[in-house]
């Protein structure tokens, strides 16, 4: 009996399998990302978290603060040195948000090209609490974008920790709704024929939460699509719940469910929105979705995200929300984003799929 549940046991992927597993040994990993990730120490084991329970808040807006730099460093390194995209032409717009704020907007579209043409807003990662719409990873991912003959409008939201305040929930989603209504306003002026909202990780939870504040609203006309990747939407990262495996599975792959943990506290102090469907859209009811505009779900393969990605798709399906869903394979969170030298084919996947789905609505 010991022996057929050793071997039931091993025959479970990832971590369920092998508790020490790591991307570097997960025969399921693509060879081409871990030969990137593992000189820099991310293919591995991670690093234990300089934080307790009995961690601060102002304890986790500091490690916050300290890890941003190095998150930024990273991916200037994994986007160093690529070809510039050519045929594109951007600029900055800054409007008011509803709480007195300036926010950035960052305009990316095919050169001398006035369209129409379909429009992304674009929502960053970051879990909401670190990294700019600034960043070297999200200029390239707009650019390639617009190649592909789109208007995409990256938001700089103000985040919950970080270099640049620490602002907690509803902040960033009062500054993606303040973007989206500017973009919806100005259709005929930006050349936009129909209008995605779209982010990854973090980006991907504001995405839905936009998209539920817009139905909630009374607003959702605004919206003609969404399209989300790898989202980080359940906030159950400090005791992961059963039905979501992949937070076991692959607990460690690039992220670590502790990390995300303290990072729900960063982005609502005291858990008082824990099951609010704006903070968290997973736990967003199947009523709380019918009407919505079409969806796709893009999730990664090795991601601890990927079962709440999935699951909020299969919610999608039974409120009879035109839905599909993908899963790229062998790749870590966002991966298929982060990796553009190393996985070209990957990278540039995932930006026809995002394109084609704006030109077909």
């Amino acid at each position: 009996m010991t022996d057929t549940m050793t071997a039931a046991r091993l025959s479970l992927p990832g971590r369920l399998g092998d508790p020490d597993m790591t991307l570097a040994t997960d025969p399921r990993s693509d060879p081409r990302m871990v030969a990137v990730l593992e000189p820099l120490g991310l293919a591995g084991r991670a690093d234990p978290v300089p934080l307790s329970a009995e961690s601060s808040l102002e304890d986790i807006r500091t490690v916050a603060a300290l890890g941003e730099p190095g998150f930024e460093q990273l991916f200037d390194v994994l986007f160093a040195g690529l070809t510039p995209v050519e045929g594109v032409e951007s600029r900055t717009e800054v409007i008011g948000g509803v709480d007195g704020n300036d926010i950035s907007l960052y305009i990316h579209r095919p050169a001398g090209d006035g369209g129409p043409h379909p429009g992304i807003l674009h929502i960053h990662g970051g879990g909401m609490v670190i990294l700019s719409a600034a960043g070297a990873s999200y200029r390239r991912w707009r650019d390639a974008l617009a190649a592909l003959g789109l208007v995409v409008v990256g938001v700089e939201f103000r985040n919950a920790a970080g270099g640049r305040g620490s602002h907690p929930f509803p902040a960033a989603l009062n500054d993606c709704t303040a973007a989206l209504e500017w973009m919806h306003a100005h259709r005929k002026d930006l050349g936009v024929s129909k209008l995605v909202v779209s982010g990854e990780s973090g980006g991907g939870n504001l995405t839905l939460a936009t998209s539920l504040k817009a139905r909630q609203d009374g607003r959702l006309g605004m919206i003609d699509g969404v399209y989300a990747q790898c989202p980080y939407i359940s906030g159950t990262y400090a005791s992961p719940p059963p039905e979501l495996p992949s937070l076991h599975e692959n607990d460690g792959y690039f992220l670590a469910s502790d990390l995300m943990g303290y990072f729900v506290e960063a982005y609502d102090p005291g858990g008082a929105n824990l099951t609010n469907p704006l903070a968290w859209p997973w736990h967003a009811a199947v009523d709380d979705l019918a009407g919505m505009p079409p969806h796709v779900i893009s999730v990664n393969e090795l991601d601890p995200l990927r079962d709440e990605g999935l699951d909020y798709y299969r919610k999608l399906a039974r409120a009879g929300v035109t839905v599909s869903s993908r899963t790229v394979n062998g790749t870590c969170h966002a991966g298929d984003l982060l990796l553009p030298g190393a996985l070209p084919e990957v990278y540039a996947a995932s930006a026809r799929d995002l394109a084609t789905f704006a030109h077909a609505l």
